[in-house]
């Protein structure tokens, strides 16, 4: 299982992914899910993948083949804007659909590879896009400033009750850091380490990108105040009557 997060504010952007694709008894296998594009002074894309890893892996490397005729320009570098950006990924999905998809049925197994893409081309704003299996994909409004892939329900209540698209930076990035540590602690199949990829509008750059373990004095805080908190407001709540 997996949990990402991306979150879109006034300021730019916070996309968040944990690394744990496997979980049993024995048995933890980790693997990134976010890749970054960038290209000075014209754009920067990050991408966040659930689902089946062979998939996404496959859709992630045919996003750095060059386009037809374009020399070398990667695919996801040629499109004037981010909405070509999401057409490119749903292809490049369609693509390995149209050479997997039957062997993967006939096996049993559902196609199953979906992606979160946020970035800035230059010469508009930060946008944000949910692209689905079908290679079909959505993009987030002023009612909607994230989207979530996985197990996403552990961590959705924090977003919901704190974050606007009037909030910070840091504000995004310590609600999406509170959001993952809620789905650590409720389901063993997400775990760190984790990616923090962090775009301030208009810098049309990475302003951060950091893996986080659990080791981390930041977010090894989040975690033990979070918690604290929550106890505390919870017993200052008044008992029922009946």
């Amino acid at each position: 299982m997996t949990y990402c997060v991306g979150l879109l504010v006034d300021t730019g952007l916070v996309l968040l992914s944990d690394s744990r694709t496997n979980a049993g008894v024995d048995q933890i296998n980790t693997f990134r899910k976010m890749a970054t594009f960038q290209r000075a002074d014209d754009r920067v894309l990050v991408l966040m993948s659930a689902g089946n890893l062979a998939i996404t892996q496959a859709v992630v490397n045919l996003l750095h083949e060059p386009t037809e005729g374009s020399g070398a320009l990667a695919r996801v570098h040629h499109p004037g804007n981010m909405f070509g950006v999401a057409r490119v990924i749903g292809d490049a999905l369609r693509e390995v659909h149209a050479r997997d998809g039957v062997h993967l049925k006939e096996l049993g197994h559902e196609f199953n590879a979906t992606f979160i893409l946020g970035g800035q081309i230059k010469g508009e704003e930060p946008r944000l896009f949910h692209v689905y299996s079908a290679g079909n994909f959505v993009e987030s409004s002023i009612d909607t400033p994230y989207f979530q892939m996985g197990e996403s329900k552990y961590g959705k209540p924090i977003i919901d009750r704190v974050i606007t698209r009037s909030s910070s930076l840091a504000q995004a990035a310590k609600c999406a850091l509170v959001s993952m540590d809620s789905t650590i602690r409720s389901n063993l199949s997400v775990g760190p380490p984790l990616d923090l990829a962090v775009i301030r509008r208009d810098e049309i750059r990475l302003a951060a990108h950091v893996s986080i373990d659990l080791d981390n004095e930041y977010f090894r805080t989040i975690r033990t105040r979070w918690g604290q908190a929550l106890q505390e407001v919870f017993s200052e709540l008044p008992d029922p009557n009946w």
